[in-house]
């Protein structure tokens, strides 16, 4: 019987078709969740006018969706781990789109907060586990890449958001926002056929056979016969505590990558739920308004790349740094009297640098953890994470009340990366001496640094 090690034949893998798949696959997945999230922000000025809703109450319902998703990350993150990335991922996606689209035919603000508290559910849960799966079957050599790339339809879903907004909602309504959520539904079948397994949970399962074929589409040209036994050196059993997090030299990397979580999140669903608002207060139309929330999630999709090209050559970490710095720099600057084209590219480019930088903490996230947690590791930071994102809404509600000038409304909104650089920084030095990290099964991860 001849023994073979997962993690080494999947690193060292040539790419494939098969990765393609599974990278766009995700990505297609985090189009329709981007929109489900930037929804909100499009239709909040209508709404606001519908439904008679003061600033704090607009901010109050933009965040029930995020109370959504940040006990859907802590549900569906571990949960996967027991009953597989798949599942857990095609539980998700049926779960937010059919809440989306129930959300359109809600009369008041109650049953739209219900609705939208349940669409969280499902979009919580998917981010981590469609994360951890590209993250398990990347080579090597181009998995921060891979990993930003598939994320970077999180952001192309928010320019799907403004983009139909645009079109849509002077025409057929805010409700008709909410109806199209539906539509990516008749995909179901193709992602149940064609997305895999984690070949990570069907070891766990003792089926050797069928990981065996799912590595087989991996290396093609590897000889996977029946006399081969597949191991992995951090597999380990279903049950996976929240206390492994912290064990093993992992605790200063759990809480630094909690509170880098926090801030992202917090200045993305700021600036998702309140730009068009902001920029309506100050003047601009809603088309123009929305133009805004269509160029920051474009910058979004740039920066995701860029930065996941950055990450595979030089240090995945400090290039978060980096955009977490400028991030800081432009929001701040969004706020003073600047001519229209300066003003869309400092969108662009806080897009870039907070939804860019949120994927590229997920992918940071992914590597720090061994595989057999790592499900777990991504549901944990990205439900902590929804606590800052349940914040953002809430945040720019009370500054809107406060009718505070504009400059102070971004200054507050850049705060947060500030910390966030911060927090990354104590991660660099406190790991940039570390060779390795050892796992939950006695294997060693190394630190991304």
């Amino acid at each position: 019987m001849k023994t073979i090690e997962v993690n080494q034949i999947i690193d060292n893998a040539r790419f494939t078709r098969f990765h393609w798949m599974v990278t766009l696959l995700c990505a297609l997945l985090l189009v329709f969740d981007g929109y489900d999230l930037f929804i909100y922000g499009a239709v909040l000025p209508v709404l606001m006018k519908e439904w008679g809703l003061t600033p704090v109450e607009a901010g109050a319902l933009g965040s029930y969706a995020l109370f959504g998703m940040m006990f859907g990350a802590f549900v569906f993150g571990p949960l996967a781990d027991r009953i597989g990335r798949k599942k857990g991922v095609a539980i998700s996606f049926v779960l937010f789109s059919v809440s989306t689209f129930l959300s359109g035919f809600a009369s008041t603000p109650t049953e739209f907060g219900i609705f939208r508290f349940i669409a969280g559910l499902g979009c919580g849960g998917l981010m981590p586990n469609a994360v951890a799966l590209v993250n398990e079957y990347a080579p090597k050599r181009a998995r921060s890449t891979l990993v930003a790339i598939m994320f970077s339809g999180y952001s192309l879903g928010g320019v799907l958001c403004a983009g139909l907004g645009i079109y849509m909602l002077p025409r057929f309504g805010w409700q008709s926002m909410f109806w199209a959520a539906a539509v990516p539904l008749v995909l179901l079948p193709v992602i149940l056929w064609k997305l895999p397994e984690s070949v990570g949970f069907l070891l766990r399962q003792g089926q050797q056979v069928k990981a065996r074929q799912m590595l087989g589409q991996v290396v093609p040209l590897e000889q996977l016969g029946a006399d081969v036994h597949l191991v992995q050196a951090d597999a380990k059993g279903a049950s996976v505590p929240m206390l492994d997090l912290f064990q093993q030299g992992r605790a200063m990397g759990t809480f630094m990558i909690w509170l880098s979580f926090f801030c992202c999140l917090l200045m993305v669903y700021a600036l998702g739920s309140w730009l068009p608002k902001l920029m309506a207060g100050a003047g601009y139309s809603l088309g123009s308004s929305l133009s805004f929330l269509l160029m920051l999630n474009f910058g979004g999709v740039v920066g995701a790349i860029a930065g996941g090209w950055l990450g595979d050559r030089f240090s995945l970490p400090k290039v978060v740094v980096a955009f977490f710095t400028l991030g800081t720099v432009s929001i701040a600057l969004l706020g003073l009297n600047s001519p229209m084209p300066v003003l869309y590219l400092l969108i662009a480019i806080a897009g870039a640098t907070t939804i860019g930088t949120q994927i590229l903490l997920y992918a940071n996230t992914a590597q720090f953890y061994p595989l057999a947690i790592r499900s777990t590791g991504l549901g944990w930071a990205s439900g902590i994470g929804r606590t800052g994102a349940i914040v953002g809404p809430l945040l720019g509600g009370w500054l809107m009340a406060a009718a505070l000038p504009l400059k102070l409304n971004f200054l507050v909104f850049a705060v947060p990366g500030l910390v966030a650089a911060l927090a990354i920084g104590c991660f660099i030095l406190w790991y940039s001496g570390k060779a390795e990290l050892p796992s939950v099964s006695g294997a060693v991860a190394r630190p991304v640094v």
